[in-house]
């Protein structure tokens, strides 16, 4: 058997993600936040979610896991938690003072990061990279027919 010359790409891509995942965790946490934190705070400002079951989808985290993470950003003062007056079952969750002003400092952090990311890239090489990116995803995710 060969020894391949060069590292399989998905290590290589693998390997890449994690370093770029500390670095973005690190910066926001500079910001006194966290990738979940910041998730949660980006999809309660940018757009209506009816209930937490909603945010779970939209923010991509299990129902038990957000639950754990909103409880903490409840005690931090960040957001508010009450119940639905049409429909008692459910909780609608809103952001606080304190939470708007933690989604500015992470805001700001995220687009410092992103900066920083493409530094040395022109538009071309971050149109290209999104595209070779979506091509690896689907290449992952789409059926193959077996």
């Amino acid at each position: 058997m060969t020894r391949p010359t060069v590292p399989p790409l998905g290590l290589r891509l693998n390997s890449t993600a994690k370093a770029v995942g500390r670095a973005f965790d690190e910066a926001l946490a500079t910001a006194g936040g966290s990738l979940s934190t910041w998730l949660i705070l980006t999809t309660l400002k940018s757009r209506r979610v009816e209930n937490q079951r909603a945010l779970a989808e939209a923010v991509g985290i299990q129902g038990a896991t957000l639950t754990h993470h909103l409880n903490a950003m409840e005690g931090d003062g960040l957001i508010t938690r009450r119940r639905d007056p049409a429909n008692r079952r459910i909780h609608v969750v809103e952001l606080t003072e304190q939470g708007e002003a933690a989604f500015r400092r992470m805001r700001t952090a995220a687009v410092a990061f992103d900066k920083r990311l493409r530094t040395g890239l022109t538009g071309d090489d971050v149109a290209q990279l999104t595209e070779l990116l979506n091509r690896l995803r689907a290449n992952v995710t789409e059926d193959d027919g077996c």
